[in-house]
């Protein structure tokens, strides 16, 4: 694509430092960055060249003075390197860019033969692309950027990826963190390329229609890692379902087309319950969809369940994805005690030898124990779960270092 092309800003951006930040670090941080860490933190520097500004290159030495990674500087961030290259020195220049931006595209290669057209093209560090996410919605691609140290480098990123994965709009999102910087006229929400977005835009996934407003939605508009356990939901819901903290209704609708014969929706945002409305809309030439009952309900799931509990209603499948409870270690023990009570509460409406299918992308929560609380909390409720199959990421999010593993779901099935 034309250079001419790209909003006028992209050659406004300053450009990163022509000499490279040499930074010394402490011993005991060389062993991580040796087996392809991602992150440096600013409490691990001992010695700095000079002062960095964002999107200089640093140079990570280790004591002796021997090469041990490059990445972007960011002065405003804790995490002050995000690492590109590990163990042999490399220019990070656009053919650099080129090479990861192909690497990850051919990762997703198979999901080009399963009608989806929307799906995360660039997955930050377990891409080897710190803090930078690239979502694709058909001819649409969102630039989500958690670091301002990216700014000086789209003038070489953004060409690449349109070489790699064509298409006629660009939209920028950035993270809170990014906004509270300068941001030498970029913005969320900006069209880096391409025309204007005033409403949302329809995407393909297996076959089905969604919607996505990518310019003011959450994250960028809609969730890609659960895409195989919506999948696997559609081959096993079956009967009543309930889908809590269900935003715009991804699950609901994989339930509907695997023949459930009703649908409740239950999220705290009116908004994204519309947009769950719609999107069974769009997909009504669809006889399963078609007949299934679909129906709405605002309100906090845990106060949710307890009224349909308390109503007697209950379920053949209940589907409960609620949202990072955990954003530092602090929050652990509060976020254990959240997937326990979400578990007992699920068990209250769900019939016998009901499908559960409950999840957690709190990435501090680990695996063993988001499964043996929930396993625990039915117990201690007299309910016993027989496990189908414990997942995790999406083939568009793979796993690159131990923090990058945060989804974890359970399928299983209520014995009484």
């Amino acid at each position: 694509m034309n250079p001419q092309t790209f909003h006028p800003v992209i050659e406004q951006l300053p450009r990163p430092g022509e000499k490279r930040l040499a930074l010394h670090i402490k011993p005991g941080v060389e062993a991580a960055l040796r087996g392809g860490h991602p992150w440096l933190f600013e409490q691990a520097i001992v010695k700095q060249s000079r002062e960095g500004q964002p999107g200089d290159l640093a140079v990570i030495f280790d004591r002796k003075k021997r090469f041990l990674a490059i990445g972007l500087y960011d002065p405003f961030s804790p995490i002050r390197v995000k690492i590109l290259q590990h163990h042999e020195p490399t220019e990070i220049n656009p053919s650099w860019f080129h090479n990861k931006l192909t690497a990850a595209a051919k990762i997703r290669q198979p999901l080009l033969e399963t009608q989806t057209n929307g799906y995360r093209l660039v997955h930050g560090e377990n891409d080897g692309l710190p803090g930078m996410i690239i979502d694709r919605y058909a001819d649409t691609l969102v630039v989500k950027l958690y670091t301002v140290a990216w700014f000086p480098h789209l003038r070489n990123v953004l060409p690449a990826l349109l070489q790699i994965q064509p298409a006629e709009r660009i939209v920028l999102r950035l993270s809170r963190a990014a906004q509270s910087q300068p941001g030498f006229g970029l913005f969320d929400g900006q069209i880096l390329v391409g025309d204007s977005l005033n409403q949302s835009l329809i995407f393909e996934e297996n076959g089905l229609l969604f919607l996505a407003d990518v310019v003011k939605g959450h994250k960028t508009g809609f969730f890609f890692d659960h895409r195989e356990n919506r999948a696997l939901v559609g081959q096993l819901a079956c009967g009543d379902v309930l889908d809590v903290f269900s935003y715009s209704g991804a699950f609901s609708l994989y339930a509907a087309r695997g023949g459930a014969n009703s649908v409740l929706s239950a999220d705290v945002s009116a908004p994204a319950l519309e947009t769950a409305r719609e999107n069974f809309a769009l997909n009504m030439a669809n006889p399963n969809i078609a007949k299934a009952r679909h129906e709405i309900l605002v309100g906090d799931a845990f106060e949710t369940m307890r009224d349909l509990k308390s109503k007697g209603r209950l379920f053949d499948t209940v589907i409960v994805d609620p949202p990072s409870f955990a954003k530092s270690s602090a929050e652990i023990l509060g976020a254990l005690e959240s997937y326990a009570s979400l578990t007992r509460l699920a068990l209250g409406t769900l019939k016998k030898g009901g499908l559960l299918v409950i999840a957690s992308c709190s990435s501090r929560v680990t695996a063993d124990d988001f499964y043996r609380t929930v396993l625990g909390a039915a117990e201690q409720n007299g309910r016993r779960l027989t496990e189908m199959k414990r997942t995790g990421h999406a083939i568009d999010h793979p796993i690159g270092f131990p923090e990058g593993a945060y989804l974890k779901c359970l399928f299983a099935t209520a014995d009484h």
